[in-house]
């Protein structure tokens, strides 16, 4: 090496310095592409996990509630899936909620389920709140039961008892995982409660949940200016035709109803 002319030496070491930082910069760059890489992937992670979570809207069923004719209806199908199986036909997704002054007792919200049909005890008939749910089966019970709660705490106000339900479903860090929707109806008015902290009140008489809730609440509006058919009778065709086009809607109905009355406690009859 010292025989050799300095020039040699000098462009040696300056070709061995040149590799080296070359070297160096195709680490850094690949280092950093595969940071970049590694974040952008825990991102869509993160993001997929979170619309899971967060999106209450479509759930295997459908639920429908009219208001027509001085009577207010609520049904819903019986279908219960897991994924792409069908596991039950006729469970019962709608509850009539008795305030505890009803004799001093009320319903229980047990999970033994019914066959579809109307309630035939004329005592209890006009009387409670009705429930609808779409959604995770332990997270609407858990919810029909803090609605029930509210319910004994502001009687007679049904508005009140839904946006305090509401309030408590969004801010609450266990509440605000649960998945699921409600329809809530009585003598006077009818509700839409969301995990997203939404209380809507329809302004037609329709509302629907569920995964076939779009077909019904079309065919249901499509047929309230027709005097000849009751609440009854909207709501029926109505799930008929979701249950026809929704996959995760069947036939196999259950169904409440209530006679409305006014702010005065007078019947209604339009």
């Amino acid at each position: 090496m010292n025989s050799l002319p300095k020039f040699l030496i000098r462009g040696s070491t300056a070709a061995s310095s040149s590799v080296t930082a070359t070297s160096r910069q195709a680490v850094l760059k690949s280092a950093a592409a595969v940071t970049s890489s590694s974040h952008q992937n825990h991102y869509c992670r993160a993001y997929h996990t979170t619309q899971s979570a967060s999106s209450p809207d479509w759930h295997g069923t459908t639920i429908v509630c009219v208001r027509k004719n001085g009577r207010v209806c609520m049904m819903g199908d019986g279908m219960v899936s897991m994924g792409s199986v069908i596991v039950k036909p006729n469970a019962k997704k709608i509850r009539r909620i008795y305030p505890k002054t009803l004799g001093g007792s009320r319903q229980q919200l047990s999970s033994d389920d019914k066959e579809g049909g109307t309630n035939d005890d004329n005592s209890d008939e006009n009387e409670g709140t009705i429930v609808g749910f779409a959604g995770t089966t332990a997270d609407a019970f858990t919810l029909l039961e803090r609605l029930e709660g509210k319910l004994d705490e502001y009687p007679g106000q049904l508005a009140r008892s839904c946006v305090e339900l509401a309030k408590g479903w969004r801010t609450d860090k266990y509440l605000r995982r649960l998945e699921a929707s409600l329809l809530v109806a009585d003598k006077k008015a009818s509700f839409e409660i969301t995990g997203n902290g939404d209380v809507l009140e329809s302004h037609d008489g329709v509302l629907g949940v569920g995964s076939g809730s779009n077909f019904a609440i079309a065919a249901a509006r499509a047929q309230m200016d027709n005097p000849d058919l009751s609440a009854e009778d909207v709501a029926k065709k109505a799930m008929k035709i979701a249950s026809e086009m929704c996959i995760y809607t069947n036939d196999n109905f259950t169904m409440e109803s209530l006679a409305m009355e006014d702010d005065e406690g007078k019947k209604v009859d339009e």
